[in-house]
């Protein structure tokens, strides 16, 4: 993701991750219904990444003379589960909003909105080293000796945040220096994003991955092929409960019975004081194609476009679709932060670490 601003004015230039691996293809969004757009069918995902798309999204409506209080809306209703995108957008608008009091003229306040995405882009790329760092140690105290063999779900390297990301970072850490035996890579199905991109980051840099269906995990536990669990969050509820990619709780109740650590890796601002509890998120759900077509995202089929569908259920067969689940608190290891570790998970444990973080604004 990168602020770009030619002749014609200032725009916000994406990866469209629906076209990886097969094509590595720019967005170019120039307002916010766009980026909206890009938002809603993935062309930009991932929890700490939208907080910082729903920035410069505040600030591209700014710069280009849009009504930004509307635009600020629009993109934080963009995907209802991920509170990083409302945070982003928050921090971005609360920027130009006070500008604009104190006599900004809209350049200048522009500026300022432009300012505080770049600053939270920034934060959130330190914010990613200092996970795998964190993350490192904590695999390392659990799981002595090296030799890791970790399995993921969905995607969580540098497609997902302005650094190398949230969980995958701390696999490519442990990669790195010579501790990561074997990186399990769940497909994520409806959409794939293991796939497609986990698996794409992966073999970018030279790991060691073998790529399963999500209903093959349970042979993985059950053969002791599997040593920790790690994973990103969309939200944590103050309690520690855990919202993340559909597909994530089933993950974490094999651990437990399998008594493998399941660690949810995430920065602060994926934390949510405001959300009591597990119960309380709000789970996306998403159209029903998605689970009755599989997607061709980037090689055209005879008869059906690049992006199309092809059925797989007959007509009018109904979906169940959410976009994520939540995990209790119970079944979480731990959860690490660029701040540290939480383990056990408690609400007290929860609440200390957001005090500590100057990060966390949320109100």
């Amino acid at each position: 993701m990168r602020w770009d601003e030619p002749p014609e004015g200032p725009v916000l230039v994406l990866l469209d991750q629906t076209r990886l691996p097969g094509e590595e293809t720019e967005l170019v969004c120039t307002d916010a219904p766009a980026l909206v757009q890009a938002i809603r069918t993935l062309a930009v995902r991932g929890a700490p990444l939208l907080g910082i798309a729903g920035a410069y999204g505040v600030a591209l409506a700014a710069a280009r003379g849009f009504d930004v209080d509307e635009a600020a809306d629009a993109l934080a209703n963009a995907r209802p589960t991920a509170v990083n995108l409302a945070y982003g957008v928050r921090r971005a608008h609360a920027a130009y909003r006070d500008a604009v009091t104190a006599g900004a003229d809209a350049t200048d306040a522009a500026r300022v909105a432009l300012a505080a995405a770049r600053a939270l882009h920034q934060e959130d790329a330190e914010a990613s080293r200092r996970m795998a760092a964190h993350g490192l140690a904590l695999l390392d105290e659990l799981l002595p000796g090296g030799g890791h063999r970790v399995l993921t779900h969905c995607n969580t390297g540098a497609l997902v945040s302005g650094g190398e990301g949230t969980a995958f970072a701390v696999a490519l850490a442990a990669h790195r220096v010579g501790r990561l035996r074997r990186l399990w890579v769940d497909e994520t199905r409806p959409l794939l994003q293991g796939a497609r991109l986990t698996a794409y980051e992966a073999a970018r840099n030279g790991m060691a991955y073998t790529l399963l269906t999500d209903n093959a995990a349970g042979s993985l536990f059950a053969g002791g092929e599997v040593d920790a669990v790690l994973i990103g969050a969309d939200r944590i509820a103050a309690d520690g409960s855990v919202a993340n990619k559909v597909g994530s709780y089933p993950l974490a109740v094999l651990a437990r019975y399998h008594h493998v650590p399941f660690i949810v890796v995430a920065p602060v601002t994926t934390v949510d004081p405001e959300t009591p509890d597990g119960a309380s998120i709000e789970v996306e759900q998403r159209g029903g194609h998605e689970v009755t077509e599989v997607t061709v995202p980037f090689v055209p089929v005879t008869g059906v476009e690049a992006g199309g569908g092809i059925p797989v259920a007959p007509l009018g067969t109904q979906a169940y679709n959410p976009a994520f689940d939540v995990t209790p608190p119970e079944l979480v290891t731990a959860i690490v932060t660029e701040e540290g570790v939480v383990s056990p998970v408690t609400r007290e444990g929860l609440a200390e670490l957001c005090a500590r973080s100057r990060q966390v604004t949320i109100s």
